[in-house]
């Protein structure tokens, strides 16, 4: 890890001037990238950077606070129908529909934080996961959201802009997500993101020094939910329909898998855990259209994993890569990272 000369340069968004170039390409590239590649491609960033900003608050929770949570897919479905809602019922213009679904997430959120003054571990998982499967059961009873049917998304409009394609809708998702993403790393950088780092280290000692555990772990959760919530509204649109089943228990399974698979702690790390599984979750669901390997990968399943069937091969596929990643590289993507820029760093010595 490079040492800091001073509290200035530990504070700044960017490290070096090299770091700002590579910034400003990244953005060219994002500018110009409808125009260089096919509507499904525009599909798929949509839907990847959707995962990019929910990712990004789970691991203000889980990465920086150390609190972990399995209920990401319920403050996701809030976001979603309270979007939705809001533009329905209440006529509300969608980027204020969009703010205030994320700010009843991240109410709830705060409300689920406080559980976290006294659980732990699995048994504060098993809390977050008890909320995040009871709040799909009650989405699905109410008929404002539609019930078991599901919801319609209205026509989107941004003033005079119509935003009825997906890559009209890209503009705003990239806008929307890199300003998510500016917060989310001077959030680390400030007192708050150091109380959250003291908590996930040592929340007695933490508090000794007088850190508030009860303000911090609720905010954690609460600036984690409003991510989602943010996310969970966008999704609607690149949909334009949703329903119960669609926010399930594997949604916040993998929600949580991209972040560690991305690695944990780091505000880089989960955005690329994220951009490689979004992808990987939509490229799989058609493998076995791929030549040659989809017709292996079809007898073997046809002969081997009979109990699984045809139709989940795309699974197993997907749990095999996980575990590769795992196996060869504990510490992520972004370990992964830090170990090539320190192998390049001292070569040749």
């Amino acid at each position: 890890m490079d040492m800091k000369r001073d509290y200035y340069e530990d504070v700044q968004l960017f490290s070096s001037g090299v770091v700002v170039c590579w910034f400003l390409l990244l953005m060219a590239f994002l500018a110009v990238f409808p125009f260089l590649f096919k509507n499904y491609y525009v599909y798929v960033a949509n839907y990847i950077a959707i995962n990019v900003i929910v990712v990004m608050g789970l691991n203000i929770l889980v990465g920086y606070t150390g609190q972990i949570s399995l209920g990401h897919a319920g403050f996701f479905a809030i976001g979603a129908y309270g979007t939705i809602t809001l533009m329905t019922l209440a006529h509300l213009p969608f980027l204020l529909a969009l703010f205030l679904a994320g700010l009843a997430a991240a109410f709830l959120g705060f409300l689920l934080g406080l559980p976290a003054l006294r659980l732990e571990g699995p048994y504060l998982a098993i809390a977050t996961l008890g909320f995040g499967v009871s709040i799909t059961q009650v989405i699905g009873k109410i008929e404002m959201f539609g019930g078991r049917q599901g919801l319609n998304a209205p026509d989107l409009t941004i003033g005079p802009w119509n935003l009825d394609t997906d890559r009209d809708f890209y503009y705003l998702v990239m806008v929307i997500t890199v300003l998510l993403f500016i917060f989310a790393r001077n959030l680390i950088k400030t007192k708050v993101g150091r109380a959250f780092i003291a908590i996930r280290d040592a929340d007695i000692a933490a508090e000794t020094m007088g850190v508030n555990l009860l303000y911090y772990k609720t905010l954690a959760f609460a600036v984690s939910a409003f991510y989602a919530g943010i996310g969970g509204g966008l999704y609607a649109f690149v949909l334009r329909f949703i329903e119960p089943e669609l926010f399930s228990l594997f949604m916040s399974v993998m929600f949580l898998t991209m972040a560690v698979v991305g690695g944990l702690g780091s505000v880089m790390g989960p955005i690329a855990g994220a951009c490689l599984l979004g992808w990987l979750d939509l490229e799989l669901r058609n493998i076995l259209s791929v030549p040659y390997l989809g017709g292996w990968l079809k007898s073997l399943s046809e002969s081997y994993f009979s109990l699984t069937g045809v139709s989940n091969i795309q699974f197993i596929v997907f749990g095999l890569i996980l575990v590769l990643i795992m196996v060869f590289e504990p510490h992520g993507i972004y370990g992964f990272w830090i170990r090539t820029k320190k192998y390049w760093k001292t070569w040749p010595f």
